[in-house]
């Protein structure tokens, strides 16, 4: 699989814009893919802030990612529509039957696959090396375009986990 996503993302947005990523457990299937590509289109044409239009983004990548970016220089993302984006990806989940919200799922390309892992078995797959700590990981918590395009699919040595989890890698 091409691992280049960078092209995708839209090079007249600040380096600042906000950006949320909903990983969903599963990947999408083709027809899914294209229902996706037309609601998150008809999502970012109507975003607004406080009547505002918001100069928004939204793309499937990979067949699992649920990228939205907001370009805050014209108009900042209030709580109300950020509350509509969430929204949005509580539709999905049920529209799809996936999840969106499940933070113990991490993602990692291994057999350059997109590889769904619990984070409870991390550690297993790590001593019988099914993963590494240069296995590419997705770090779904980057908030700015600059670190989608910088620090998303990182090292797992380099990514918060093996802090938190104190691994060997």
């Amino acid at each position: 699989m091409n691992w280049n996503y960078r092209h995708l993302i839209p090079e007249d947005f600040a380096a600042d814009s906000r950006v949320w990523i909903y990983q969903s457990n599963r990947l999408f299937f083709i027809k899914e893919a294209l229902e996706l590509e037309e609601l998150l289109n008809e999502f970012v044409f109507t975003w607004q802030s406080h009547g505002t239009p918001v100069k928004g983004y939204a793309n499937l990548l990979f067949g699992q990612f649920l990228v939205l970016m907001a370009d805050e220089t014209a108009a900042g993302v209030s709580g109300c529509s950020t509350d509509s984006s969430v929204r949005l990806m509580k539709k999905i989940e049920e529209v799809f039957n996936v999840q969106l919200f499940n933070r113990q799922l991490l993602a990692f390309v291994v057999k350059d696959k997109v590889q769904i892992l619990p984070l409870p078995q991390l550690a297993y797959a790590i001593e019988n090396n099914y993963i590494t700590g240069d296995t590419p990981y997705f770090n779904n918590l980057v908030q700015t375009k600059d670190e989608l395009l910088n620090k998303w699919v990182i090292p797992l040595k380099d990514s918060w986990l093996k802090r938190r989890l104190e691994l060997s890698l």
